[in-house]
């Protein structure tokens, strides 16, 4: 076989081993993807969901980049405090049984856990106010998958400690079309397990910029941890996001991969 010759074969071999291989990773037969994992990445897909976390990562970004050093240091120190808390230890988890509870939506009318899941699932989703811009993104992030949750039978609901009036602003700002319920005193939110008390360094900080006991009729400093629920029709979680750091909430995606697992089952 001449040199021309030669290298023509290896070139022609070459390209056939990558046209091989390209093969088998397309059917799911090459790294460590399974095929679960290929079917869920052909769903989303389908109906493509943004990240919501890498927006929240960059307005933490922002933050960090514009603040003074001081504030920034006790926000992540305020995080570290509530992680010690033990609130992590008291939040309900997968498997736990949902407290049935009844609260006023922003217009008065109460709305009922129980009756939410005669129709489907319930996706409970807390935040800590709508003076918080994570809040904000996340819920505007929910409203966006909001027909995607309804496709699957679900309901979509979420919860902060500010009352009536406030909620009704956070709801006629964002243009939600799902409950914006008011848990004052975060009366649910304790059954649920996951109240703790501003860090009073945090506290200080708010002094002066924002009056965070005017927005929930309540001079106690608590707030909900940021968490997200999925709670079957027979009333038992089995989907939960549990964070003690409020800039990191329930990817959307997630949520409605925990939905179509409810169907699968």
């Amino acid at each position: 076989m001449t040199g021309t010759n030669s290298f023509r074969w290896v070139f022609a071999l070459t390209l056939s081993v990558l046209a091989l291989t390209a093969l088998l990773l397309a059917a799911g037969c090459g790294g460590d993807q399974t095929a679960e994992e290929t079917e869920d990445a052909t769903r989303i897909a389908d109906k493509p969901i943004p990240s919501l976390q890498d927006k929240l990562d960059r307005r933490k970004a922002q933050f960090t980049e514009e603040a003074p050093a001081e504030m920034v240091n006790t926000f992540e120190k305020g995080v570290a405090q509530v992680a010690e808390s033990g609130v992590l230890e008291t939040a309900l988890g997968e498997g736990d049984r949902a407290p049935m509870f009844a609260l006023p939506n922003a217009v008065g009318d109460t709305v009922r856990l129980a009756g939410l899941l005669e129709t489907g699932p319930a996706v409970l989703v807390w935040y800590r106010g709508g003076w918080c811009p994570y809040c904000n993104m996340q819920l505007n992030a929910m409203q966006e998958v909001l027909p995607l949750i309804k496709e699957r039978g679900a309901s979509l609901v979420a919860i902060s400690p500010e009352v009536p009036d406030s909620s009704l602003s956070t709801k006629e700002m964002s243009s939600l079309e799902f409950h914006v319920l008011s848990d004052v005193g975060n009366t649910v939110a304790e059954q649920f397990g996951i109240v703790y008390t501003l860090p009073p360094e945090v506290q200080e900080q708010f002094q002066g910029r924002l009056d965070i006991p005017a927005y929930n009729a309540d001079e106690s400093w608590t707030l909900p941890l940021a968490v997200t629920y999925v709670v079957d029709t027979d009333g038992v979680i089995r989907y939960a996001f549990v964070d003690p750091d409020y800039r990191k909430r329930a990817e959307p995606s997630e949520i409605i991969a925990a939905l179509d697992r409810l169907r699968g089952a």
